[in-house]
């Protein structure tokens, strides 16, 4: 008996829609693509429970003709690509033909469509791999599709779907992603009832950024057009030395199409490192406009992902632009530009957090072995000689020089401080003056939601006041009213562990970096000596909670090697 089979078409077709719909965002994902190509400027899309129960998205596209809409559900059928060399020119965000087979093999499909010129629509329902009806339907012109009770014939599948607000929080952040693209189009996402928001038509990208994020944001950017040839890198990126706690709104379009890239991600943050506070990442609303012939977006399945032609010009490209506004927005004369024109030794880096005490690593200083070694009893602490620069303190031992980062120690310390607090749930909480309001955008509502009862259990109270708009009553005792809300922002960003470990971890992380003293803060002697000797107490002092070196050790063999000893 043969080893080798084929085979059959209906466990092909499972496998095939399995690579295109992994979850409830990859169908909205492909049925939006669809409407944008379709020139539609107006898509509402509505679900239910996270979009495992349904999904209906509803555009006011071009339609379709009976044959054509019965069709569409052949795999490989499409309108977008009709010869090979289209593959190297795609100009459509849709093109595979495999999005309509592959949903309908895995749900419940009913769609109804309209060509504008036509009186009548047509309706097609489907159920896995059987058609159900065809029939003619009163439609306005466009395309409406309904996608129920997905992988209910791939239970395997459908257990391993993650929670509905999880589920959800992808559509929100991706529906973002489609409205920043195309100000132009109005993008309305319903969850049930709830209206999770309606973003009417605009003219400008600015004004879609002050839609979704507010007028704070705004004051934050700094616009960026730059071209070169053919190519041309436009958008808002922050205003130095402004920037955000974390990386979750740095977001990059090539030919409008939503990319997740390293080479992009990489000059972003190159351009960046001479310019932002510490531990702040730059926020980037950024759009690439190439030849289509430049660019391979057909890399991925879900079509995430993109290959340039070429990375380094690509690179080179954004590091100018965006230093080139950098300095034209700090005023700084055009002599301080330091993006060459051909780096000689050119490597993609993520290296947003890019710091002094990121380059330990490059001396190969093994972490565990530098605990080790800093594990002292109390009367062998280092002794501290001072300050330096208002960032490090400066202390000595019997091995060498220590070199101590006073922000990264004192979050060390607050965070096992915290910690203990934490174990107790005694934290306690100031009740504001006057409520403090805050705008939170779509995704930073999801997180509110998600984590209410974490954030109410170390003292944060949130009250709706409608629309996206809430209030601050109450907040930690460990911050200044000033603090409060900024904090609670950079926690709504971060806390998007599943695990509930990982978001408690997050949460005492966060509150700690907020709290802890900052770099440039001068410190009295009393106060390094209180803070190193707190440190060594603590039970990593290496490493802060976050991951980042605390201190910098220079050996006494590594001073004489320098000065010629040896």
């Amino acid at each position: 008996m043969s080893k080798v089979f084929l085979l059959s078409p209906e466990i092909s077709q499972k496998i095939a829609a399995g690579e295109v719909i992994e979850r409830p965002f990859s169908v909205v994902k492909e049925l939006v693509e669809n409407s944008l190509d379709a020139r539609a400027d107006d898509i509402k899309v509505e679900v239910l429970e996270g979009g495992k129960q349904l999904i209906r998205v509803t555009d006011n596209g071009f339609g379709m003709t009976r044959e054509d809409a019965l069709l569409s559900f052949e795999r490989y059928s499409t309108s977008k690509i009709h010869k090979e060399n289209d593959l190297n020119n795609i100009s459509t965000l849709g093109f595979r033909g495999e999005a309509l087979p592959s949903i309908s093999s895995v749900s419940h499909v009913i769609l109804k469509t309209r060509e504008k010129k036509n009186k009548k629509g047509t309706l097609i329902e489907r159920q896995g791999e059987e058609l159900i009806r065809v029939c003619d339907v009163g439609f306005p012109g466009g395309t409406g599709i309904e996608v129920r009770d997905l992988f209910f014939n791939m239970p395997a599948r459908k257990k391993f779907l993650r929670s509905e607000k999880s589920e959800f929080s992808q559509i929100v952040k991706y529906l973002i992603q489609v409205a920043l693209a195309g100000p132009g189009v109005r993008v309305a996402l319903y969850h049930g009832t709830r209206e999770v928001f309606n973003y009417p038509r605009s003219s400008l990208l600015k004004e879609r950024i002050f839609q979704i994020y507010g007028k704070s944001i705004l004051e934050k950017l700094m616009e960026i057009d730059y071209e070169e040839e053919e190519r041309r890198l436009h958008g808002f990126a922050s205003r130095p030395p402004l920037g955000k706690g974390s990386r979750s709104r740095q977001l990059f379009f090539v030919n409008k199409r939503p990319v997740k890239d390293k080479v992009l991600l990489g000059a972003l943050n190159r351009a960046y490192r001479d310019f932002l506070e510490k531990d702040n990442f730059p926020e980037a609303f950024l759009f690439l406009d190439i030849p289509f012939s430049e660019v391979d977006v057909n890399v991925h399945p879900a079509k995430a992902e993109v290959r340039f032609n070429d990375s380094r010009q690509i690179f080179q490209l954004l590091q100018r632009g965006i230093e080139k506004a950098i300095i034209k927005n700090m005023g700084v004369k055009e002599v301080y530009a330091s993006a060459p024109q051909k780096p000689s030794n050119f490597r993609i880096e993520e290296k947003g957090d890019r710091t002094a005490f990121n380059d330990i690593h490059e001396r190969k200083v093994e972490t565990e072995q530098l605990f080790s070694n800093l594990k002292k009893e109390k009367n062998t602490l280092p002794r501290v000689l001072g300050q330096y620069m208002n960032l490090y303190i400066v202390a000595v031992d019997e091995e060498g020089i220590l070199i101590i980062d006073q922000h990264n120690a004192h979050e060390r310390v607050l965070f096992e401080q915290y910690e203990a607090i934490d174990s107790e749930q005694k934290w306690p909480r100031k009740l504001a003056l006057f409520p403090i309001l805050i705008e939170l955008s779509p995704s930073q509502v999801i997180s509110l939601e998600q984590n209410k009862k974490l954030l109410e259990d170390v003292g944060f109270r949130v009250e709706e006041m409608g629309g996206h708009s809430f209030a601050l009553k109450e907040y930690p005792d460990i911050f200044r009213e000033n603090e409060a809300k900024d904090a609670l922002l950079s926690l709504l960003e971060e806390m998007k562990e599943e695990k509930l470990e990982m978001k408690k971890k997050k949460l005492l992380s966060t509150m700690a970096c907020k709290t802890a003293i900052k770099a440039g803060e001068v410190l009295s002697s009393e106060k390094m000596i209180y803070l190193v000797e707190k440190l060594f107490s603590t039970s990593n002092p290496s490493i802060c909670p976050h991951g980042r070196p605390v201190i910098l050790r220079i050996s006494r063999y590594e001073i004489e090697k320098g000065i010629k000893r040896h």
